[in-house]
C-alpha cells in the first residue's frame, strides 16, 4: 500500500475533500488508499500543484520521470 495516499487524503482531511480537489470521485481516492489501483499521472501533478508541493506527484505515481515532477 502507498502511504502517500494516505497523507494525501490526511493534507484534505477526508476522501470527499480530496476527491473535489483533484476531480475525481470519492471511490477513486478510496482505491488508493485501500491500494486497488494507483492514480493517472495527470491527477498526480495536481496533486503535487494543489498541495503547493507538500505532496510529491512521484511518491503518488512513482514511473514520473525525475525531470517532470
Amino acid at each position: 500500500m502507498n502511504n502517500s495516499f494516505n497523507k494525501l487524503v490526511e493534507h484534505f482531511g477526508s476522501q470527499n475533500a480530496t476527491a473535489a480537489a483533484l476531480g475525481v470521485k470519492q471511490g477513486t481516492v478510496s482505491g488508493w488508499v485501500r491500494g486497488l489501483h494507483g492514480c493517472a499521472a495527470e491527477v498526480a501533478m495536481r496533486a503535487e500543484i494543489v498541495t503547493k508541493g507538500a505532496i510529491k506527484a512521484r511518491d503518488l505515481r512513482p514511473s514520473i520521470p525525475q525531470q517532470a515532477a
